[in-house]
């Protein structure tokens, strides 16, 4: 017998990636950093983390920005633009393209 479920679909939903504020990724350094060598591994045990991960935000504190401990995959590309400054936008193109329509005399 043939399934009823195309060969495409899964059932099980895609995971969501996981996010960490700054404010975690400092502690998590500190108390990394604090620990005995022989602890540090059931640190990142505990809190499923791989070694990269502090490494990497070790590298942001020290270079001295806490928003640079944002990450960059995940943060928007630029900031959104206020409602104001959108519509200024939009009327400046669309005066713009007013002005090509204008004939000279």
């Amino acid at each position: 017998m043939t399934s009823t479920k195309p060969a495409g679909s899964d059932s099980a939903p895609r995971p969501k990636r996981r996010t960490f504020s700054p404010e975690y990724k400092l502690r998590i350094v500190a108390e990394y950093d604090a620990a005995p060598k022989n602890e540090k591994g059931a640190i990142l045990r505990r809190e499923r983390l791989y070694h990269s991960h502090v490494k990497e935000w070790r590298a942001a504190r020290d270079a001295g920005a806490l928003e640079k401990l944002v990450d960059k995959r995940t943060s928007p590309a630029r900031p959104k633009k206020s409602a104001a400054d959108a519509e200024n936008e939009k009327l400046r193109r669309q005066g713009l393209r007013h002005l090509g329509d204008i004939r000279p005399l």
